[in-house]
């Protein structure tokens, strides 16, 4: 029996795209305060991390963030989305030297920043 895995390929890469996608519009609710917290240098990035065992996925991404920045509140303030489904980390708000330092937590994978990816929406969008 053999088994294409191109169909899940593909939708787990439309997942992925939606879940980046999700966290930069909701980035739009969080600048402000980000803004007045003197975040000027700070840029959303996307945070995968190993699924955590035993405790839940959000938990742990501020247990992680919080390592960081150096409160729980302040991980929570940072946290824009947790990704739990398709793939596991979150995305946050982090200045250059806050990435530099979440990439040496245990259990971070990589972190990368946030971009946003144009699909084509049809035939007249075409060049």
């Amino acid at each position: 029996m053999s088994i294409n895995i191109f169909p899940i390929l593909f939708c787990s890469i439309i997942a992925l795209c939606c879940l980046i996608q999700m966290a930069e519009s909701t980035d739009a609710t969080k600048s402000s305060s980000a803004a007045a917290a003197g975040g000027t240098d700070a840029a959303v990035h996307i945070v995968y991390t190993e699924r955590p065992q035993d405790e839940q996925p959000e938990a742990y991404h501020i247990r992680t963030l919080s390592n960081v920045l150096g409160s729980e509140e302040a991980a929570k303030e940072a946290l824009i989305y947790s990704y739990k489904t398709a793939a596991s980390g979150f995305s946050a708000k982090l200045t250059p030297q806050q990435v530099a330092e979440i990439s040496k937590q245990p259990g971070v994978l990589q972190v990368v920043p946030s971009r946003t990816l144009q699909l084509h929406s049809g035939p007249g969008k075409l060049h």
